[in-house]
């Protein structure tokens, strides 16, 4: 049973190594419920490790996670799914030769308990199919229902995983880099989406773009080498010398 009380989503001690390379160190995070909260830190800080973790892709070393206040650090990745945790990855992972509608309908098919209908005629599954349209409504991806993935701009693609992660009904969802590869003309697309999601799930967003992280977080918590530097408001953050040490020295060496 869910914990009315509970973070939507909590790591205590979270540790990862790989022999003697520690990629996460002792994490302690909450993601409180309806949270608009950003990761953020250079590169090789260990955000990506921190999703896979948190998903069940890879087990941690030590440590525990918690979903609504139920800890599924045993689960699998289709557990915690089904318990309500969705995820987007830095580089899309969709099925680029279905249609778009095919793509949700699979999710929406695994959500409902409902993925042996894949093998029966479209019509036995409208409720799937009806289910997919208001995923790719709320996008504004009706439109592109019947095309291939393959054939649509890579910004619409990422709205593609976006709604195919919405159609898991999640209440908690992990935002790996949305914007990543996304024309600027597009841009703006993503942050319009992300800001009309619905105020009950909460959100974590992984993004290299300062512009669309200040603007989309309330809440931000800063990663380096696998540990938290420090957390706070946008405000809090733009103003620590810590995180401006962190990063002008990233772009000093680059």
């Amino acid at each position: 049973m869910t914990d009315v009380g509970a973070a939507a989503l909590e790591t205590r001690g979270l540790c990862k190594n790989y022999g003697a390379l520690a990629v996460a160190n002792d994490i302690n995070f909450r993601l409180e419920r309806g949270a608009r909260h950003a990761l953020i830190g250079p590169n090789g800080a260990g955000k990506t490790t921190f999703l896979d973790l948190v998903t069940g892709r890879f087990p941690p070393t030590a440590g525990r996670i918690l979903l609504g206040g139920a800890d599924v650090t045993a689960l699998a990745q289709a557990q915690r799914v089904k318990r309500g945790l969705a995820r987007t990855f830095q580089i899309n992972t969709l099925f680029r030769g279905l249609s778009v509608l095919e793509n949700v309908c699979m999710a929406t098919s695994e959500r409902l308990g409902r993925a042996g209908d894949l093998f029966r005629p479209a019509g036995s599954r409208r409720d799937v199919i009806d289910r997919a349209y208001a995923a790719l409504e709320r996008l504004g991806l009706a439109d592109d229902a019947a095309r291939l993935v393959r054939e649509l701009p890579y910004g619409r693609q990422r709205l593609v995983e976006i709604a195919v992660a919405l159609s898991l009904e999640p209440d908690v969802l992990l935002l790996d880099e949305p914007a990543a590869g996304v024309p600027s003309t597009e841009s703006g697309i993503i942050i319009e989406v992300i800001e009309s999601l619905p105020p009950e799930i909460a959100v974590l967003i992984i993004e290299h773009d300062m512009d669309l992280v200040f603007r989309l977080a309330r809440r931000l918590t800063v990663l380096v080498q696998g540990r938290i530097l420090v957390e706070g408001t946008p405000p809090e953050i733009a103003a620590n010398a810590a995180v401006r040490e962190v990063y002008l020295g990233e772009r000093a060496s680059t």
